[in-house]
């Protein structure tokens, strides 16, 4: 995460809600081969822990269970000219972005844990594209062959980082000048950012 501490989350505003908001993350875990990372959807449990489902064959799932991870939640960023300063010449480029890396260790779930954890995941991301679709719509003999086809985990978080970087370390003008230029271009969600954690 960035060292400087001006680009913390807030007190306001918890790393696992973010974690909880976007849904997808990045796994990152050794193997005899070396080092791997699975791409998955991310739900936080009832709680805290976290929990995601690999499919068996994934390169890491079989050596995840009882194993050090580390998970990066990676949000939209917006890349940012000098030349939005109120002093160009003076700066460098540079990024604004939000990110939280957890690490803790990984837990294999039982088939029932699974079982519920799928469901949560319907239950937590349909609602967000206007569907409804739920494990119980599956033909039994066809949604018990997917279930044996993966494996869940749970981590239990032992250090949470997040970096929440919008311009903080600039002054009133410049971050005046990167919001113009942001909305200019179109980064509405960049420019929000800045505008979030200034109060405007």
């Amino acid at each position: 995460m960035h060292p400087n501490a001006a680009f913390r989350f807030q007190p306001d505003d918890p790393a696992l809600a973010f974690v909880a908001a976007y849904g997808f993350a990045h796994i990152f875990g050794t193997t005899p081969d070396g080092p791997r990372v699975a791409h998955v959807p991310l739900l936080v449990l009832p709680g805290g822990t976290l929990g995601f489902h690999l499919a068996n064959n994934n390169a890491l799932t079989a050596h995840l269970d009882g194993e050090p991870v580390l998970v990066s939640i990676g949000g939209p960023g917006s890349y940012i000219s000098p030349n939005w300063y109120a002093e160009p010449a003076t700066s460098v480029p540079t990024w604004n972005y939000r990110s939280v890396e957890i690490e803790g260790e990984a837990r294999a779930m039982t088939r029932a844990e699974l079982e519920d954890l799928l469901n949560l995941a319907s239950a937590t991301f349909e609602p967000r594209v206007g569907e409804n679709w739920t494990m119980a719509k599956m033909a039994p003999a066809r949604a018990d062959a997917m279930m044996r086809a993966i494996t869940g985990f749970e981590i239990t978080p032992t250090a949470v980082r997040a970096t929440d970087k919008a311009s903080q370390n600039r002054s009133e003008a410049d971050a005046r000048g990167v919001i113009a230029a942001l909305e200019r271009l179109g980064d509405i969600a960049g420019a929000a950012a800045i505008r979030r954690l200034r109060g405007w």
